[in-house]
């Protein structure tokens, strides 16, 4: 087993209001620059899988083969063993990324999704990833980049999130545009035969925007982002409230829209 590493802060935290927007997640969106690479048989791990549902919907793309989800939070698992039920061929187990509890090369892909983004250490994580998948397998990681995330109309409360949140992350020892460093941190992990695609997530469907906009107005205020911004000293509560409010306003806008860049990374194992 590998060195634990660094102690990571999740920014999100798991407050209800995170786990439940992460499980409208699917396998098609997150890991559709995967997908074309999986095969029947495969034995598939998902670092950092949260509640579940991209892990539980890539198990059809591998069966007869495994899919493993792996989290350091034991709450978030419970909460994916009951929203994934009896699945076959779905196993969650708790653990680190800087030290994964399995053998050399004993997976043929390691993936994880908006992981990078909250590690202290992100090119260890991707070295350990490494380490557990076979010759000619993959590790892929896909991250978005807060920098980029666009609304319209454009609203104030919005901007001040996006600064506030970002400023977060850094005191938790992270990078919020983890997007556009994902190419850096494979080449750190010594990992050289790299795929670099980009992906734009874009809500504008009203309903699809009202659950964006009321979800993060929840989270600013209740998760464990709003306890931190706290804590550092860097909003107050009416600074949040105000936060909020400018998300339900905007979702609430007939123009609404809001779209980011994701970047993606695929690489084959030497």
């Amino acid at each position: 087993m590998s060195d634990p590493g660094p102690r990571d802060t999740y920014t999100h935290g798991h407050h209800a209001s995170v786990v439940s927007q992460h499980s409208r997640r699917t396998a098609e969106e997150a890991a559709a620059f995967l997908i074309p690479r999986l095969q029947p048989g495969m034995r598939l791990l998902d670092v950092g899988c949260g509640p579940g549902s991209i892990t539980a919907g890539l198990v059809k793309y591998v069966e007869p083969g495994e899919v493993v989800g792996i989290d350091a939070e034991p709450s978030v698992l419970e909460t994916a063993r009951e929203l994934t039920g009896d699945t076959p061929n779905l196993s969650y187990e708790e653990g680190s990324v800087y030290a994964l509890p399995y053998e050399d090369a004993s997976f043929d892909v390691a993936y994880a999704h908006q992981l990078m983004q909250h590690l202290a250490d992100p090119a260890a994580a991707l070295r350990e990833m490494r380490r557990v998948v076979r010759p000619g397998g993959f590790v892929a990681a896909r991250d978005s980049d807060y920098q980029t995330m666009i609304c319209h109309p454009r609203t104030e409360g919005i901007e001040e999130w996006r600064a506030l949140y970002t400023e977060v992350v850094r005191r938790n020892g992270a990078d919020a545009n983890a997007g556009r460093r994902i190419p850096s941190w494979f080449a750190r992990a010594g990992l050289d035969r790299v795929e670099v695609s980009t992906t734009v997530a874009m809500m504008r469907d009203p309903a699809e925007v009202l659950n964006w906009g009321d979800s993060w107005a929840e989270r600013v205020t209740t998760s464990a982002l709003a306890e931190q911004a706290l804590a550092y000293g860097l909003a107050t509560r009416d600074d949040l409230e105000r936060i909020a409010a400018g998300w339900r306003s905007w979702a609430r806008h007939e123009e609404a829209l809001f779209l980011f860049v994701h970047v993606e990374g695929l690489a084959t194992v030497s």
